[in-house]
């Protein structure tokens, strides 16, 4: 079966109140997608619907201004539809946020990922560790708005290894992420995707 056409759509910024409903034996966070507080953007396949269309949709993002820091956006939660993992999409969707927001103003952009396909899916779209973790647990990556993260001091992929780590480290580690892990564990920071309209 061909892979269908992707396109990328904003439904709206937190204060346009967009809501999406998703399924949630399709979506990882699907419930935090009805609530209005954040904006959405989303990936979807155009032949199967507008970009509202729960059947259309193939990549979510929800998204706000930083509670701490206004000139900060923070990607609250980043989901991709189960059978259309692994091909880029979360990467490619973030990139996409990322383009909006600098065009809004926005000098960073953050997120906290709580497992390692997330963190690699980050990485590729330009996001960097910061060496930091939220209260639960996830490591806090972060991005200039306008242009991917500095590296020097990950140079050689150390800081890069150092968050695969802490989910190595991890109790309760499924047998794909587990394998993930291990192919990763002397690996270079991933190649940067290109994102829709950047």
């Amino acid at each position: 079966m061909d892979e269908p056409a992707v396109d990328y759509a904003m439904l709206g910024w937190p204060a346009d109140s967009p809501t999406l409903r998703l399924d949630y034996r399709r979506f990882a966070y699907a419930g935090k997608f009805v609530m209005s507080s954040t904006g959405k953007a989303v990936a979807y396949a155009p032949g199967r619907g507008d970009p509202d269309d729960p059947e259309a949709v193939l990549a979510a993002a929800a998204f706000d201004p930083d509670r701490t820091d206004p000139d900060t956006l923070k990607l609250r939660y980043l989901t991709v539809r189960q059978d259309a993992r692994s091909g880029g999409l979360g990467a490619r969707l973030s990139a996409f946020v990322v383009a909006r927001a600098a065009g809004r103003g926005f000098d960073r952009v953050a997120i906290g990922v709580n497992n390692a396909f997330s963190y690699e899916a980050l990485y590729k779209a330009g996001f960097a560790w910061t060496g930091e973790t939220s209260g639960l647990a996830e490591l806090v990556l972060a991005r200039p708005a306008d242009r991917p993260a500095d590296r020097p001091a990950d140079a050689d992929g150390e800081r890069y290894r150092e968050g695969l780590d802490r989910f190595r480290g991890r109790e309760g580690l499924d047998d794909a992420e587990r394998a993930f892990l291990d192919d990763r564990r002397d690996a270079d920071p991933p190649a940067l995707v290109s994102g829709p309209g950047t």
